[in-house]
This record gives C-alpha cells, structure tokens and sequence, in this order.
C-alpha cells in the first residue's frame, strides 16, 4: 500500500472547497495540492481505493467561477488533528490540463515568486 508521498506538496493556508462532480453537493475542502495528487479534508472519512467524481470552483477575477472537473482515486485517508474531520489523499486519474495551471498558480502565489513581465 502507498504511505510514502514521493511529490513535493503544498498547503494552501485559504481552503478551497471540492464538490462531488455528479451532485455539485460540497464534499470537503482542498487541504494541499500537487500536479498529481490531492488532500481533501472532509468531515466525512472516505472510502480507500474508491474513483470519485470531485469538481473545483475556482473564483475568478470578474466575480466568475472556472469549473475544474477530474476523477481521483482515493490512496488513504485518517482522521484529521481537527475531532470529526478526516484527511484523505487523492491520485488524479489523467488529470485536466486545467488542474495542472491551477497548481502552477497556486505554487507560484504561495511560493512569492515575481509575475512574468508582460511585453
């Protein structure tokens, strides 16, 4: 069984909620994120080695919201620090190219790193 991340991580001090993709229901909150992977943090513990349709609403500068649709599989999942709350990992199934430039972005706001110069 995977217990060892082998991907650099990074934790997203603002959570950005997940819904369930078939529902649009709110499933738990993106904890951290990686070109590959995910860590969700529900108030519900979810099922290990179970595909789920997960959905990302990405606030946009004009009052907007971009739609990330991809299908995870769950790798593990504990209860959290936080009582009634549980962590789960998430591998991305083909991830969308979408999820890749959401990661890029928040690698590069969290990391403090200067904006491209724009000609």
């Amino acid at each position: 069984m995977f217990t060892d991340r082998r991907i650099e991580r990074h934790q997203l001090p603002y959570f950005l909620r997940v819904f369930n993709t078939v529902t649009d229901k709110p499933i738990g909150f993106l904890g951290n994120v990686s070109d590959d992977g995910l860590m969700l943090i529900s108030q519900l513990p979810m099922m290990v080695g179970v595909d789920f349709q997960l959905r990302l609403k990405i606030p946009d500068s004009d009052g907007c919201q971009q739609v990330i649709d991809f299908t995870a599989c769950c790798a593990w999942c504990h209860e959290d620090a936080t009582p009634l709350h549980y962590d789960a990992g998430f591998i991305l199934l083909q991830p969308p190219v979408e999820f890749g430039l959401l990661v890029r972005a928040l690698r590069r706001y969290f990391s403090f790193q200067p904006l491209p110069a724009s000609a």
